[in-house]
C-alpha cells in the first residue's frame, strides 16, 4: 500500500502569512500563530482538504492527518493546549471527507491515518544537562485526548511517526534516526523488542534519511519483525540550504529496489516528498509483491532490551544479573543511595557491566528509603549513560508499585522481579497482567499462600501452577517466564536446611523438561549466606553451585559479576568440601569447610577467640568435650562465683557477648553461632540443678511455696503478616531455646492481633518480630502502635534483613513507650533478650538504647535537606485541569433537592452486604482459596466455625427484619454545583451561579506532599472535580446520609440477659447493613436517580475521605440530615447511631480516591481564612494531617 507524502512540504508552498493562520477566531490571539500547521485545519480547512486531495489522486491509499503537533505539550508553545482535542477531531474530519469522496470518485477504498507525532520532549533523555535523570513530560497524558480527538474525527488507523525515544514509543510506535539508533541510542531491532508486546500492525522508519541511507535498517528491522514494515524516507538527504533535491523518479527507483527485495509492506514519503513524489512511487510498486513477514522471529527465546537486544535462545551461555545494584545487599550501593549521591552510586552500575553483567538488578527496598522515588530516579539516571544503559534492566523489588515505577521510565524490555502466588490467584493475576501491558518479562518466585517451597515437588507444583495460570489466563508467552525455584541458605547448622540446593536443582531439570520455553533463574548469594565474610569460600561455593546449576538447567543469575571462579580453577581441597554439603554427601561438610577456612585462610581461629574466663575460649569455638568440667569449676569457685547462676550472667554471657561481636564483625560464621549456642545449652543445663536446689533452699527459708519457672524467660516469635521468610527467625529461636528461654514460634504471615493475643495468653516476657520484604516495616509500626493502644509494656524486638536500627529508632521506637530493639542477628538476641529480663540491668539498658535511639532519631532528621512541600500556589498549578470544554456535559440528576428514605426496604440490602469485614469481627479467616464468602465455609481451619456464624447471622438478621427490630432510614440529594479555586459552591435550583450567591460551600484541601519530579500525577483536590464558575458548564454535586436504627435498644436487651454473643452479633449485623445501604444506593444514584454511568462498579468506600469532619455540619445544615433522618452529629461530629455512613458523589469521570496527605501551615492559614474560623481551630481539626508541629 502506498502512503501520503509530505504535509508541511505542501503548506509551505502555499506562502501562507500569519493572518491565514489566526483565521477570524484567532485574530487577537496574544501569541504568533504562523507555523503552526495543525491549526489550519480549524483556520483554513480547504487548504488541507486540497493537499490531502492531491495525495489522494497521486495514488495514495493512506492519507494522514494534519495533526504531526496537536499535542497538548507541542500547543503549548503557541499557548492552544486547550485546544489538542478539537484539532485532532478537525483535522481527522477533513481527512474523512477527502478520502470518502475520492473512495467513491474511484471505487477504491482509501484510509485515514491518525498522526500522532512526536513532542518537543522525550521521556528517555533528560532536558536539563545538570540533571540527567530529571523529565518535564508524561507522554501518555499528552496523547490522551490527541488520540481521542482522531478516533471521534474518523480515523481507520493509528499511525504514530517521528518517534525519536523508545520510551515515547511504547505508549506510541515508530522510530527514527541517522545512525540507524533513536536519538536516545536505542538501536532498531532492540526498539523492536521493546514495542513487540503491543503487537503493532506495522513497525518501520521514517524522515531524517533518505531512502537509500534507509535500507540498511529497514533490512534489520524486518528481520526482527513479523508486523508489517512500513518506510516513508525523506526526498534524500537536505542540502545546505534545508532543502531537499531528490525527484520523484529517482525516490521511486530505490523504493521500488526495496519493494522487488520484498523489505516493505507500506511505503511513502516524508519531508520533501509531494504528491509527484507519491505518484511515481505509487506507479513503480504496484505490480511488486508485498513483503511476507516471517513466521518464526526468535520464537524460541526470551527477548530483552536495553539500548541494544539481548536474546537468551537455547544454546546462550548463563546470564549474569549484575546484583550489586541493591541496597540490602550492597553497603556501598545503600550508602550512596541513601546520602544522595545517586551519581556516584551509577559507578557500581557502570562497574557491573564493565565485569560482564548482561542484565543488571535494580533493586531499592530499604525502609528509610521511598522506593518508587529512588528506582524512578536511578533508572533515568541509568538512561544517561550509554555504557550501562545498553543492557536490560531487571527491576527487583517486593512492593509492585516501586517495579511499576521502574517499568514507567524503561525504554527497553526489562524484568520484573518477582511476583508470586503469595497472595492468592486474583493478585497474581492482575499484576501479571500489569507486566505483560508494560512488555516485560517475569521472574515468578516459588511461594504460594502456604509459603515459599523448600521441598522439590513443592516447587515444581508451584511453578506448573503459575505457568498455566500466565499461558491460559493472562495470555504471557512462555519465553517471558522466568521461574525462581528459591536458592536457599545451606550449611546453616540446621540438619532441615541440608537438602536446599540439591532441591533447586532438581527442581530445575523439572521446570525444564515440563514447562516448555521458560527459563530458571536465582539469587545465589542465598546460598553461602553463613559463610558471610569468608569471600573465597562463599565464592568457590557459588562456582561449585552454578556448575552442577546450570548443566541441569539455571539459564541466569542474579550474582557479583566478576566474582565468580572458573569450576576448574577451584581448588581441589576446597571444591570437594563445597561439592558434599552442595550435595549434602557428608552430616559433617559444614565443620570441615569450617576448619578448612580458620586453617587455610585464617579468617578465624582460636588466636581470635577472647578469653572470657572459665569456659568462655570453649564456648567461643563451638567445642563441648569440656564445658561441663570448665562449668563445674568456675561453680565451685563459690568466692568468685557465689551463686550458680552467676556463673551463666559472668564468663557464659560474656562469651555469648563476644560470639555476637565477632558474628557482626563477620569473624565468625552462623555454623559457630549454632555450636555456641549449643556449647551455652549444655552448661546451663549443668547449672539447672544446682540452681534449682537454691531456689528450693530460698523458698523453705522464707516459707513460701510457690514454684519458680526453670525458664530464663517466654519469648513469642513470628514474621509478621503478608512475609514467609524464616530462616532468620528459626535460627533466633534455635539459639534462645539453647540458651533456656521458653520460644513460642508463631510461624509465618502472623497477623498483629494474633501474636499479641498469644503473647497476652502465653504472658511472654518478650515479642520478637521478623521480616525480609519491605512491607513488613509497615507491619511491625502497626504492631507496635496496636501494642500501645493496648497499653502493653512488654519489650519488643525488631529483626530481619531489610530491618535496621535506623528504621527502628524513627520509625517504629516513637510509635511504642515500651523497650523498642533493633537486634542484628541470632546471636546478639541472646545478650538483648538476657539484659531486658536482669531487673538490676533492665532500666540502665533501655535508658541507654533510648538515648542512643534518640541520636539516630535526630541525625536521621538533621539529614533531611530536601523540601517536602510545594507551596499552595505550585501545588494549585499543578493540580488536576480539565478541558470542560471537550468533556461531555456533566449529566443533571434526575431530580435536585432532598430525597429521603424511610423504613427502607432492608430485604433490599442483603445482597449488597459484604461479609468478610463480619467474618473479620469474629477473627475467621480462611485460607486461600477459601478467604472470601462463601468460600470460607470450605476452609479446614475456620470454615465449619465460620458457617455456625453465619447461620446464626441468618436467622438474627431475618428475625431483625421481620420484627422491625433494625429500621434503615437515609437521605439523597443532589445540587447545582460549581468550583471556585479549591471551594465547591452549592446553588438553588434555577439560578445562575456566581460567585456571590451559593447557598453553600464546601471547602477543599489540596495535596502538598512533593512528588517525584517525573510524576505525571497532579496534586488533587475535590474541588478539581467540578465545572468552575464562568466555565459556561453547568455541573452538580450530590451527598448522601445513610443509618440502621435500632441495634443499640437490641444490644441492650441481649446485655441485659448476659448474652455477648448476640449483642456483638446485632452490632456487626448493623454495620454490615449500613455499609450495604450506601452500596446499594450508590448504584442506584449511578443508574437511575443521577444516572451518570451505567458501567460504573466503583464502590463508595473507593472514593475520597475528608480530613475535616467539620464539613459534615455543612453537609446537615443544608440537606437538613438531622430532622429528616434523625442521624445525629455528637461534639466530636462522630454520627449516631455508629451504624451510619455518609459521603459526597461526584460524576466527573476524572474524579477517583486520593488522600490528602500532609499539608502545610501555609494552607492551614488559607484554609481557615476562607472557612472564616480561627487556625487554632482548623489546626485541631487537621491535627493527623500537619507537615508540622503546633506549640
Amino acid at each position: 500500500m502506498v502512503l501520503d507524502g509530505g504535509m508541511g512540504t505542501m503548506i509551505q508552498q502555499r506562502k501562507l502569512q500569519e493572518d491565514h493562520f489566526r483565521g477570524t477566531e484567532f485574530k487577537d490571539h496574544p501569541r504568533s500563530l504562523k507555523g503552526n500547521n495543525d491549526l489550519l485545519s480549524i483556520t483554513q480547512p480547504e487548504v488541507i482538504y486540497s493537499i490531502h486531495k492531491e495525495y489522494l489522486l497521486a495514488g495514495a491509499d493512506i492519507i494522514e492527518t494534519n495533526t504531526f503537533s496537536s499535542t497538548r505539550v507541542a500547543q503549548a508553545d503557541y499557548g492552544l493546549e486547550d485546544l489538542a482535542y478539537r484539532l485532532n477531531k478537525a483535522s481527522a474530519e477533513v481527512a474523512r471527507k477527502a478520502a470518502d469522496e475520492v473512495t467513491a470518485q474511484t471505487g477504491v477504498k482509501r484510509y485515514v491515518a491518525g498522526a500522532v507525532g512526536p513532542t518537543n520532549r522525550t521521556l528517555s533523555v533528560s532536558p536539563s544537562v545538570e540533571r540527567p535523570d530529571f523529565r518535564n513530560i508524561s507522554k501518555l497524558a499528552a496523547e490522551r485526548r490527541q488520540i481521542q480527538g482522531l478516533l471521534d474525527g474518523g480515523c481507520d488507523i493509528l499511525l504514530v511517526e517521528t518517534i525519536f525515544d523508545t520510551a515515547n514509543a511504547k505508549v506510541s510506535g515508530t522510530i527514527v534516526d541517522k545512525s540507524g539508533r533513536t536519538l536516545s541510542g536505542q538501536t532498531g531491532e532492540a526498539f523492536v523488542i521493546s514495542v513487540s508486546h503491543m503487537s503493532p500492525l506495522c513497525v518501520g522508519l521514517n524522515c531524517a534519511l533518505g531512502a537509500t541511507e534507509m535500507r540498511p535498517f529497514i533490512e534489520a528491522i524486518g528481520r526482527n519483525t513479523n508486523a508489517f514494515v512500513l518506510c516513508y524516507p525523506n526526498a534524500g538527504l537536505p542540502n545546505t540550504f534545508g532543502d531537499y533535491d531528490e525527484t520523484p523518479e529517482t525516490m521511486a527507483s530505490h523504493i521500488k529496489e526495496f519493494a522487488l527485495d520484498g523489505l516493505v509492506n507500506i511505503v511513502g514519503g516524508c519531508c520533501g516528498t509531494t504528491p509527484h513524489h507519491i505518484r511515481a512511487i505509487s506507479e513503480s510498486v504496484k505490480q511488486c509483491k508485498a513483503r511476507c513477514a516471517p513466521t518464526d522471529v526468535f520464537s524460541n527465546f526470551l527477548l530483552l532490551s536495553g539500548l541494544e537486544p539481548f536474546r537468551i535462545g537455547p544454546y546462550t551461555n548463563f546470564v549474569n544479573i549484575g546484583e550489586r545494584c541493591n541496597v540490602a545487599g550492597s553497603r556501598k550501593f545503600a550508602k550512596l543511595i541513601m546520602t544522595g549521591n545517586y551519581e556516584e552510586a551509577l559507578s557500581v552500575a557502570k562497574a557491573q557491566v564493565q565485569m560482564g553483567a548482561q542484565v543488571l538488578d535494580i533493586n531499592m527496598d530499604e525502609g528509610m528509603l521511598d522506593g518508587s522515588v529512588a528506582m524512578t530516579r536511578f533508572c533515568n539516571l541509568i538512561a544517561s549513560e550509554p555504557d550501562i544503559a545498553k543492557v536490560p534492566l531487571c527491576l527487583d523489588s517486593s512492593s509492585f508499585a516501586v517495579l511499576e515505577a521502574g517499568l514507567k521510565c524503561c525504554q527497553g524490555k526489562a524484568i520484573v522481579n518477582s511476583i508470586s502466588l503469595k497472595e492468592g490467584e486474583d493478585d497474581f493475576l492482575k499484576r501479571a497482567r500489569q507486566i505483560r501491558r508494560y512488555g516485560a518479562a517475569a521472574v515468578v518466585m516459588a511461594f504460594d499462600e502456604e509459603g515459599q517451597a523448600t521441598e522439590t515437588d513443592e516447587k515444581i507444583k508451584i511453578c506448573t501452577r503459575a505457568y498455566h495460570l500466565l499461558t491460559s489466563r493472562v495470555g504471557f508467552n512462555p519465553n517471558d517466564i522466568i521461574f525462581d525455584p528459591n536458592i536457599l541458605t545451606i550449611g546453616t547448622g540446621m540438619t532441615e536446611h541440608s537438602m536446599y540446593a540439591v532441591n533447586f536443582i532438581r527442581a530445575t531439570r523439572a521446570i525444564k523438561d515440563t514447562l516448555p520455553g521458560t527459563r530458571v533463574s536465582g539469587g545465589l548469594s542465598n546460598l553461602s549466606f553463613s559463610f558471610r565474610g569468608m569471600d573465597a569460600i562463599r565464592e568457590a561455593m557459588h562456582g561449585a553451585f552454578l556448575y552442577h546449576a546450570i548443566k541441569d538447567g539455571m539459564d541466569m543469575g542474579i550474582v557479583n559479576a566478576g566474582s565468580l571462579p572458573v569450576y576448574d580453577d577451584i581448588d581441589k581441597e576446597l571444591l570437594q568440601l563445597c561439592e558434599n554439603l552442595i550435595w549434602n554427601r557428608d552430616p559433617d561438610a559444614t565443620e570441615k569447610l569450617l576448619q578448612y577456612a580458620q586453617v587455610q585462610l585464617s579468617t578465624f581461629n582460636e588466636t581470635s577467640c577472647v578469653s572470657c574466663g572459665l569456659g568462655g575460649l570453649n564456648e567461643l569455638c563451638g567445642i563441648d568435650k569440656y564445658v561441663v568440667q570448665d562449668t563445674e569449676e568456675a561453680r565451685a569457685q563459690v568466692g568468685v562465683y557465689p551463686r550458680p547462676l552467676r556463673v551463666i550472667e559472668g564468663p557464659l554471657m560474656n562469651a555469648m557477648k563476644t560470639v555476637g561481636d565477632l558474628f557482626g564483625a563477620g569473624k565468625m560464621f552462623l555454623p559457630q553461632v549454632i555450636k555456641s549456642a549449643r556449647v551455652m545449652k549444655k552448661a546451663v543445663a549443668h547449672l539447672i540443678p544446682f540452681i534449682e536446689q537454691e531456689q528450693m533452699m530460698m523458698m523453705a527459708a522464707s516459707g513460701s511455696s510457690e514454684d519458680t519457672d526453670p525458664y530464663q524467660g517466654t519469648i513469642v516469635l513470628a514474621t509478621v503478616k503478608g512475609d514467609v521468610h524464616d530462616i532468620g527467625k528459626n535460627i533466633v529461636g534455635v539459639v534462645l531455646g539453647c540458651n533456656n528461654f521458653r520460644v513460642i514460634d508463631l510461624g509465618v504471615m502472623i497477623p498483629c492481633d494474633t501474636i499479641l493475643k498469644e503473647a497476652i495468653d502465653k504472658k511472654a516476657d518478650i515479642i520478637g518480630l521478623s521480616g525480609l520484604i519491605t512491607p513488613s516495616l509497615d507491619e511491625m509500626i502497626h504492631v507496635a502502635k496496636e501494642m500501645e493502644r493496648l497499653r502493653m509494656t512488654t519489650p519488643l524486638l525488631i529483626g530481619g534483613a531489610t530491618t535496621s536500627k535506623t528504621h527502628t529508632a524513627v520509625k517504629i521506637a516513637p510509635r511504642y513507650s515500651a523497650p523498642v530493639i533493633h537486634v542484628l542477628d541470632a546471636s546478639r538476641s541472646v545478650v538483648v533478650c538476657s539484659q531486658l529480663l536482669d531487673d538490676g540491668l533492665r532500666e540502665d539498658y533501655f535508658e541507654e538504647v533510648t538515648e542512643e535511639y534518640e541520636e539516630i532519631r535526630q541525625e536521621h532528621y538533621d539529614s533531611l535537606k530536601e523540601r517536602r512541600y510545594l507551596s499552595l500556589a505550585q501545588a494549585r498549578e499543578k493540580g488536576l485541569h480539565v478541558d470542560w470544554l471537550s468533556e461531555p456535559t456533566p449529566v443533571r440528576p434526575r431530580f435536585l433537592g432532598t430525597r429521603v428514605f424511610d423504613s427502607y426496604d432492608l430485604r433490599r440490602l442483603t445482597a449488597f452486604i459484604d461479609w468478610k469485614p463480619f467474618f473479620d469481627v469474629w477473627q475467621l479467616r480462611g485460607k486461600y482459596p477459601n478467604r472470601g464468602y462463601p468460600k470460607i465455609f470450605n476452609d479446614k481451619a475456620v470454615g465449619k466455625g465460620a458457617k455456625r456464624v453465619y447461620d446464626d447471622a441468618q436467622v438474627l438478621l431475618n428475625r431483625m427484619i421481620d420484627t422491625g427490630g433494625l429500621q434503615a432510614r437515609g437521605l439523597l440529594g443532589f445540587w447545582p454545583a460549581q468550583s471556585q479555586g479549591d471551594d465547591i459552591l452549592i446553588y438553588a435550583e434555577d439560578v445562575t451561579p456566581t460567585s456571590s450567591n451559593p447557598i453553600a460551600t464546601f471547602y477543599g484541601l489540596r495535596q502538598q506532599a512533593e512528588k517525584d519530579s517525573t510524576s505525571p500525577e497532579p496534586y488533587l483536590c475535590l474541588a478539581d472535580f467540578v465545572a468552575p464558575v464562568g466555565s459556561g458548564v453547568r455541573d452538580y454535586v450530590g451527598l448522601f446520609a445513610v443509618a440502621v436504627f435500632g441495634a443499640e435498644e437490641l444490644c441492650a436487651d441481649f446485655e441485659r440477659q448476659a448474652d455477648d454473643y448476640g449483642s456483638i452479633m446485632v452490632k456487626a449485623l448493623a454495620d454490615r447493613l449500613a455499609e450495604a445501604f450506601a452500596e446499594e444506593l450508590h448504584a442506584r444514584v449511578r443508574k437511575e436517580l443521577w444516572g451518570y454511568s451505567m458501567e460504573e462498579e466503583l464502590e463508595v468506600r473507593d472514593l475520597h475521605r475528608q480530613p475535616d469532619h467539620t464539613e459534615k455540619r455543612t453537609m446537615w445544615h443544608l440537606a437538613g440530615i438531622q430532622q429528616k433522618t434523625g442521624i445525629n452529629l455528637t461534639e466530636s461530629l462522630a454520627m449516631t447511631p455508629a451504624a451510619a455512613v455518609s459521603g459526597l458523589y461526584f460524576s466527573n469521570p476524572k474524579s477517583r480516591y486520593f488522600a490528602v496527605g500532609k499539608i502545610s501551615q501555609e494552607q492551614v492559614e488559607d484554609y481557615a481564612k476562607r472557612k472564616n474560623i480561627p487556625v487554632r481551630e482548623a489546626e485541631r481539626w487537621l491535627g493527623p494531617n500537619l507537615a508540622y508541629d503546633t506549640v
